[in-house]
């Protein structure tokens, strides 16, 4: 692209106006725009094609230490994406070239050399998976759910896994790598569709509908789990973590991977009341960061995509159009609206 035809593009952005107390609102926005100048020599610019929502993004709205700085108020919000690269002065990347990447809440992002590892810029193969499964199975969610599961998780065949938020990102790569580990899996998830389609389409051996009344989840471990759960992958915390505790076998792993019931709470964070169990079973509780793996991400990849192409896993998005729409679609994430993985398009492939 030329940079006669550059200058002329307008990036669209959404910056991190103020932090939320409770879900986000709009006063929480601004929206900005800038021109795209040509890259610095060595650098790149690129065209975000999608974008990856995850409830970990509230969590880097708050101030406060984690495991990732918080978004500084005035920037850009962060966001994984796919997206392609449209001026080049890297001999490492052309001109049309597919990537991920951090590319933040835009439609265009420029990036000097010195900052294409620390931003995580990864060339993709469409010809392994599409640009939506890049950010699901094949992306963040995927390796979120592969590593937390084996190198957490360490399931053995013949055991019983217990996932929540099943027919989310994370969960459905879960709940079906463990299926080819050999386990038991037992979902839990919101509304008689998503629990159907979990069993039916992903093959999970069972389903918990948390939204069919107060005891459903403690009724639903007791008859799925006859024998005990021997690993708990928990994407929501609060009282469904508490029910899998008082179900846990000698030795059981929970993976702690997100608590989705807690991260909109205008008061202090609820702990596990039930964690004794882990005393009482030996068990433990662990928690997993998708990026302490980047450098064995390649590995996840390759193995997944096999079981994508030969059918033994499924890779579920909930596509969301259009920049402008990503305040509105981020809160489908926290009122259990989404179903599968949810990207936010922001331009055509």
């Amino acid at each position: 692209m030329s940079q006669a035809t550059l200058s002329s593009l307008v990036n669209h952005q959404i910056r991190l106006a103020a932090r939320p107390v409770g879900l986000p609102t709009d006063a929480n926005w601004s929206h900005t725009s800038e021109a795209v100048a040509e890259p610095a020599e060595g650098g790149v610019v690129l065209q975000t094609l999608a974008l990856s929502l995850d409830p970990a993004m509230r969590g880097w709205m708050n101030e406060g230490k984690s495991y990732i700085p918080p978004v500084a108020i005035g920037e850009v919000m962060r966001a994984g994406g796919v997206g392609r690269v449209i001026a080049s002065k890297n001999d490492k990347y052309a001109v049309g070239d597919y990537v991920s990447a951090s590319f933040g809440v835009q439609e265009y992002l420029s990036l000097e050399a010195a900052d294409m590892r620390r931003n995580g810029l990864t060339k993709i193969d469409l010809r392994v998976g599409t640009l939506t499964q890049w950010l699901n199975v094949l992306g963040m969610p995927g390796m979120t759910g592969y590593f937390g599961l084996m190198d957490v998780g360490q399931p053995q065949a013949g055991e019983t896994l217990v996932v929540s938020g099943a027919a989310g990102a994370v969960g459905q790569t879960v709940g079906q790598m463990a299926k080819i580990r050999g386990c038991r899996v037992v979902g839990i998830a919101g509304g008689q569709a998503k629990c159907d389609w979990v069993v039916k389409e992903l093959g999970f051996d069972a389903c918990i509908d948390y939204k069919a009344g107060p005891s459903a989840v403690r009724e639903g471990l007791k008859a799925h789990c006859p024998q005990g759960v021997d690993i708990y992958f928990d994407n929501v915390g609060g009282d469904i973590l508490d029910a899998v505790l008082a179900r846990i076998n000698r030795k059981a792993r929970i993976v702690i991977c997100g608590a989705i019931s807690q991260y909109n709470a205008t008061t202090a964070i609820a702990g596990p009341k039930n964690y004794l169990s882990l005393l009482v079973n030996r068990a433990r509780m662990e928690g997993i960061v998708v990026f302490d793996y980047a450098d064995r991400y390649h590995l996840a990849v390759a193995e997944m995509a096999g079981y994508l192409k030969d059918g033994r896993m499924k890779s579920k998005e909930d596509v969301v159009h259009g920049l402008e729409n990503f305040p509105n679609a981020l809160l489908k994430l926290f009122n259990g609206e989404n179903f599968g993985k949810l990207v936010l398009e922001v331009a055509n492939a």
